[in-house]
């Protein structure tokens, strides 16, 4: 069966970075945002990673939005909900800053537009634990133009996330493609290499490999940009 559609990791995938410099940036911005509306940093950040915790764990019982906005409620109160705004207002705005602490590399574009116009069904398969604002923004960041995507995974749209296989079995319901027509692209061996267990083809980007259990990445097609398209051609 042919590829009809590759689904592509964002972070580290089609833009370059360093995550634990990105995130730093920006928990620091974000967290001074809100300060005024009185969180204090460490707290703020420490209850983030709560409330993301359990988008990571959603059962699909509700979005990823509905879970962390319900949980990050119960450690900071409904006034949470009159706040939401400026969470808003941040993304739009001081996000960028996360930027300067980001590569760039142009073959993710050139890669992502002749898919495209191969006919292939592109998806921006990102861990959906942000808003559909801030996955436009990274997309932008690493100049690729987000019409080329039929489906971008944001909180709002999703209830799994990575690396569960119930993320990728929601991205294959949504494009209606089976999984053996699609393959998944990413650099974090721990979270995107588990697409396979659904059925679909995968490819490893080593251009910023994560491979936090030293997994042996000869199990899975890897390599930079040129070879995931020859790999691609070659399977279909």
């Amino acid at each position: 069966m042919s590829i009809k559609a590759v689904l592509f990791d964002l972070d580290g995938t089609l833009l370059p970075m360093n995550l634990e410099e990105y995130l730093n940036v920006y928990l620091s911005n974000l967290a001074k945002k809100v300060e005024p509306l009185g969180y204090g940093k460490k707290e703020f950040i420490a209850s983030l990673w709560a409330a993301t915790e359990y988008m990571v764990k959603n059962d699909g019982s509700a979005t990823n939005e509905e879970v962390f906005w319900r949980e990050f409620s119960k450690i900071h109160g409904d006034k949470v909900y009159e706040h939401m705004p400026v969470f808003d207002s941040y993304y739009t705005n001081e996000y960028g800053l996360a930027k300067e602490v980001c590569g760039y590399d142009p073959m993710a574009a050139k890669t992502v537009a002749y898919l495209y116009n191969k006919g292939m069904t592109v998806v921006c398969a990102t861990n959906p634990l942000l808003p559909y604002t801030a996955m436009c923004a990274r997309l932008s960041w690493a100049g690729v133009d987000d019409k080329y995507f039929s489906l971008i995974t944001a909180y709002e749209n999703s209830r799994f996330s990575k690396p569960f296989p119930a993320y990728y079995l929601e991205i294959l319901s949504k494009i209606s493609k089976a999984p053996e027509e699609c393959i998944m692209v990413g650099n974090d061996v721990s979270e995107d290499m588990p697409a396979k267990k659904t059925g679909m083809n995968v490819f490893l980007l080593t251009n910023c490999l994560i491979n936090k259990t030293g997994e042996d990445i000869s199990a899975y097609p890897h390599g930079g940009f040129n070879d995931l398209i020859a790999y691609i051609e070659k399977i279909g």
